[in-house]
C-alpha cells in the first residue's frame, strides 16, 4: 500500500468513529434514569476534555510553530469571532449544532495535519490517526445527542450523514499531503483558526451542558478526556 492509500485509509478510519459514536448515542439506554443522565453528561464532558486537549496539545502548539505573533493572534481571534457569528446564525434559525461544528473543526484541520505529517514520518501519522479516532468517538456521540434532541431528524439519517462526513477525512488528508506539505504556515493558520473556534464553543455550549447539579462524576469526564489527548501527545512526541 503506497502513502496515498495509507493516508486515505487512516483518515477514513479516524473519521468513521464519528458515526460509531452517533450509533452508540442512538442505542444508549441505561437504567435507572439518573444513571443514564449522569453517563450522558459524563460523555459530554469527556468530549469537551478531548477537544480542550486537541486545542492545548495539538492545534495551538503545532499551529503556532511556524507563525509570527501577528499571524497567531489574527488566526486564533478570527476563529473565535467566526464561530461566534456561526453560533448566532444557528441560534437565530433554530438549528443547534455546536457539538457538530466543534467535532468537524477538530477533525478537518487534524486530518490536514496528518496528511502533511505523513510526508515526514509515517509512524507519527499513524499515531495521530489513532488520537483523532479516539477523540471523534465521544464527539460523535455528543453531536448525535444534540441533533436528535433539537431537530426532527431520525437516528438512521443522522448516522448516515455522519458516515458521509467521515469522507472529509480522506479529502482533508490528501489535501494536506499534496498541497500543504510544503506550506506549514497555511496549515498553522487553519489549526489556530479552528482552535479559536473550538475554545469559543467549549465555553459557550459544551461545558455548560456537561454540568449536573449535585453530581460530581461528570466533570471527571473532562479530566479523562484531556488525559486521553495528553497521553496521545506524549506517545507522539516521545
Amino acid at each position: 500500500m503506497d502513502e496515498v492509500q495509507q493516508i486515505a485509509l487512516l483518515t477514513w478510519l479516524a473519521g468513521i468513529t464519528m458515526p460509531l459514536g452517533a450509533a452508540l448515542g442512538a442505542l444508549e439506554r441505561i437504567r435507572p434514569r439518573w444513571l443514564e443522565t449522569e453517563v450522558r453528561h459524563g460523555v459530554i464532558a469527556f468530549g469537551g476534555g478531548a477537544l480542550l486537549a486537541a486545542v492545548a496539545l495539538v492545534l495551538v502548539p503545532e499551529g503556532s510553530a511556524d507563525l509570527g505573533p501577528v499571524a497567531v493572534a489574527l488566526s486564533f481571534a478570527g476563529g473565535g469571532l467566526a464561530f461566534m457569528l456561526l453560533d448566532r446564525f444557528l441560534a437565530a434559525n433554530g438549528t443547534p449544532a455546536s457539538q457538530l461544528a466543534a467535532m468537524l473543526s477538530d477533525f478537518i484541520p487534524e486530518a490536514l495535519a496528518l496528511g502533511a505529517t505523513f510526508t515526514v514520518s509515517a509512524e507519527a501519522g499513524l499515531l495521530l490517526a489513532g488520537i483523532i479516532a479516539l477523540q471523534n468517538l465521544p464527539e460523535g456521540f455528543n453531536a448525535y445527542r444534540e441533533l436528535v434532541s433539537a431537530t426532527h431528524y431520525r437516528a438512521p439519517l443522522i448516522v448516515a450523514a455522519f458516515v458521509l462526513m467521515a469522507l472529509l477525512g480522506p479529502v482533508s488528508g490528501l489535501i494536506g499531503y499534496f498541497l500543504l506539505a510544503d506550506k506549514p504556515a497555511v496549515i498553522g493558520c487553519i489549526m489556530l483558526f479552528a482552535a479559536g473556534g473550538i475554545l469559543y464553543i467549549l465555553f459557550q455550549d459544551i461545558a455548560p451542558q456537561s454540568r449536573l447539579k449535585n453530581h460530581w462524576a461528570p466533570p471527571l469526564g473532562a479530566v479523562f478526556g484531556f488525559l486521553l489527548g495528553l497521553m496521545g501527545q506524549i506517545t507522539v512526541v516521545g
